[in-house]
């Protein structure tokens, strides 16, 4: 899970710059951090922390996401009409016209009291969320300010946490997936798991923790494996290894009522190439080099998900070609 790290606004710009290049509009940024500074003042948050921390922190996760500039002055200034005397005829003045709609629409969203546990009635919050946020960048703001809210939930009360663990596992971390984000829906899925279900939450974190090092050795060894024989096929590949985000192990021991022990899958390996046709041919590498579990594969490339995701999935078991158990693989396409 993410470390809580309070950011600078130089490490915003250099991400943009890392971003953009040139083409990142740095002063505008600065400008945009500037007012929201000055606005928020002496404000703080519950943790005693200067309140401009939240909105820096949440424009950071935007810009990690690959926002353009926009968003990120949205995101700084996303709580300045709520909280403050500027007016949204300011932002327009200062800003233009795009991003005080922002940050009009991110007020809005979040006047929206969700209550209902009920899974119809969590699917209406979530096409309503969609319907107000015209601009798709308004729900993006809105997930991010959730995400660095649940990354500091531990300075409110246990009611107000479980609320809010309740309203993310319910609301937030479903919209994130629809639209394909899942860096942030697997981390709101986590937090909201660490507030909810504590003890099967810290039982798992204890357990995993005990081979921490030897799992990521394994998933190393498995990495450079098939890096060196995709290279072989003159195929552009970048691999990534992660352990499995904690509330799908979770769900997973509780859907087929298993321990920790008996869950094979606790990795999975994320291989990126460039087009479809290097994605299907590092599959018969893949399927060549390790066996695939039967049932368990999936092609999101000849059928995506409404949310256009393409990959292919496959779960690949111990074989005697190598050492390899459960682990999932994602392949995907740039």
């Amino acid at each position: 899970m993410t470390e809580v790290k309070n950011v600078t606004i130089e490490e915003i710009i250099d991400k943009q710059l890392e971003n953009y290049g040139d083409k990142a509009n740095i002063d505008l940024i600065k400008k945009a951090y500037d007012l929201a500074n000055s606005k928020h003042g002496s404000q703080c948050r519950m943790s005693g922390e200067p309140y401009i921390i939240h909105p820096m922190n949440v424009a950071f996760i935007l810009a990690n996401l690959g926002m353009d500039d926009e968003t990120l002055c949205a995101a700084l200034l996303h709580d300045v009409v709520e909280d403050t005397e500027l007016t949204n005829e300011d932002l327009v003045k200062e800003f233009g016209e795009a991003i005080a709609q922002m940050v009009a629409g991110v007020t809005k969203l979040g006047s929206i009291r969700f209550t209902s546990i009920e899974e119809k009635q969590a699917e209406n919050y979530r096409k309503m969320f969609l319907a107000m946020g015209k601009d798709i960048r308004v729900i993006l703001i809105k997930l991010a300010d959730r995400l660095h809210n649940m990354r500091t939930l531990k300075y409110l009360t246990p009611e107000r946490q479980i609320a809010n663990a309740k309203e993310t596992m319910e609301l937030y971390a479903p919209l994130a997936n629809r639209l394909g984000i899942y860096s942030l829906k697997w981390e709101l899925e986590d937090l909201s798991f660490k507030y909810l279900y504590p003890e099967a939450y810290h039982e798992i974190v204890v357990e995993l923790a005990k081979k921490r090092e030897e799992r990521l050795a394994f998933i190393n060894k498995i990495k450079e494996e098939l890096g060196e024989n995709i290279a072989k096929q003159n195929i552009k590949v970048e691999i990534t290894g992660r352990a499995k985000h904690l509330y799908s192990i979770y769900k997973k021991m509780q859907r087929d009522k298993k321990g920790l022990d008996q869950i094979y899958d606790l990795f999975a390996l994320r291989i990126l190439v460039d087009n479809v046709r290097d994605c299907y041919a590092t599959l018969g590498i893949v399927h060549e080099m390790y066996t695939p579990m039967p049932g368990r594969f999936k092609d999101y490339i000849a059928v995506p998900k409404t949310n256009m995701y393409q990959s292919i999935h496959t779960t690949l078991l111990r074989t005697k070609r190598c050492s390899f158990r459960g682990a999932n693989s994602y392949l995907g396409h740039a």
